[in-house]
């Protein structure tokens, strides 16, 4: 059985996963590891809406538009 793959961006308030992969690009790619979000880290979404979510990465909330999010693989 294959299963689709999930991104960060389909996520939704109150869940928490795990990120497994980043393919975001341009400055994103260097800031994004700044702030915790690595592979293997674990990510909760606190509040998603209008195209933009906040996350909660090791105690720290982002806040990513949901293109950006699309990029992030998770489990």
């Amino acid at each position: 059985m294959v299963s689709a793959i999930k991104t960060l961006a389909d996520v939704r308030k109150g869940e928490t996963v795990q990120v497994v992969s980043l393919r975001v690009q341009g400055a994103l790619r260097c800031r994004l590891p700044d702030v915790g979000l690595i592979s293997g880290a674990l990510v909760t979404c606190v509040h998603s809406g209008n195209g933009i979510a906040a996350y909660r990465i090791r105690g720290a909330v982002i806040a990513l538009r949901d293109t950006d999010a699309a990029d992030i693989t998770v489990l």
